[in-house]
């Protein structure tokens, strides 16, 4: 049996994980423009936004998809426990993190939400693949915590009073979670043969199909504007559609655990276009913790020197 892989001895060569943590960062900056584009439909419900954005994304993947879909039929058939358990996660997260923010706040939602899933991540690997924690990544993920931390509470001083932080707290965590696994559940399959597309296509598939009836009931305010409708397609279209193609090639070329701690560049993207487009002012603590998260990103995903070999006298 081969030793348990670690973060320091991914197969990919450098290139192949600074294309992967690239196509993260893609996928983290087109997530944090959910934040400021929600703002123009103040009438539409957290959970329809969700549900339009992940449900709709995710039947775009499926289609774009179909063709390997149906070549790795027999494949996506011997794997259909983890693709439903995968697919379960896509649907509870829209709900979980749409929710958690408006209970707790932007901020603490997003930072409850995004920061747990590497932790989460690490540990789903570790007990299920055998990766060990590394040193290098420990300390680049508290980090990044930290940064996050410091972003929470320069934003949570402003006059918004959170409807129920505890209990959006805990959605923040479900979030995080229903994240981590279903990354988690896609890397395995593309790790058991399936093209990155055919896997998140189908996985994004099955979570947009559980998540139509929950837009049905609560979506009609989407058709009340033609600015609700544009912010509804500008989700479904951006972040979810493309920004879900690239964190599915970053997942192909980077641990689960890595791509998370990756997409902690998600609420930098929302901190900065609320300072720039909706007007918010982000404080010297709020700007430490942006430069603390681009620390930790710097820090996990820059190939180190390698060591040169002693010569053998």
């Amino acid at each position: 049996m081969p030793d348990p892989q670690t973060h320091a001895q991914i197969s990919q060569p450098d290139s192949g994980l600074i294309l992967g943590a690239v196509f993260c960062l893609l996928a983290a900056t087109a997530w944090g423009t959910t934040g400021t584009a929600a703002t123009f439909a103040p009438d539409v419900p957290a959970v329809a936004i969700g549900a339009a954005a992940m449900g709709f994304g995710g039947l775009l993947q499926a289609l774009m998809a179909a063709g390997g879909i149906r070549r790795h039929a027999a494949s996506l058939k011997a794997q259909l426990p983890l693709l439903l358990a995968g697919g379960l996660s896509v649907m509870i997260y829209p709900l979980a993190f749409y929710a958690s923010m408006r209970l707790a706040g932007v901020t603490i939602g997003t930072v409850i939400s995004i920061g747990s899933a590497p932790l989460i991540s690490a540990l789903i690997e570790n007990r299920f693949d055998g990766i060990r924690l590394t040193l290098r990544w420990t300390s680049g993920a508290a980090i990044g915590i930290a940064g996050m931390a410091l972003l929470a509470l320069a934003e949570g001083t402003g006059e918004v009073i959170p409807e129920n932080v505890p209990l959006g707290v805990l959605l923040g965590l479900v979030a995080g979670a229903t994240y981590a696994h279903y990354s988690w559940a896609a890397r395995r399959m593309m790790q058991r043969g399936l093209p990155s597309r055919t896997a998140m296509g189908a996985m994004l598939g099955v979570g947009a199909a559980l998540l139509m009836p929950v837009l049905l009931a609560t979506g009609a305010p989407f058709l009340a504007s033609t600015q609700n409708l544009a912010v509804g397609l500008y989700m479904a279209l951006v972040p979810m559609f493309l920004g879900y193609i690239a964190f599915g090639a970053g997942l192909a070329r980077v641990t689960t655990s890595m791509a998370t701690t990756i997409t902690l560049f998600e609420p930098v993207v929302a901190a900065v276009l609320a300072v720039l487009v909706v007007g918010e002012r982000l404080p010297a603590m709020g700007w430490t913790g942006v430069g603390l998260i681009i620390a930790c990103l710097l820090w996990t995903t820059a190939p180190l020197p390698k060591r040169r070999a002693r010569r053998r006298v």
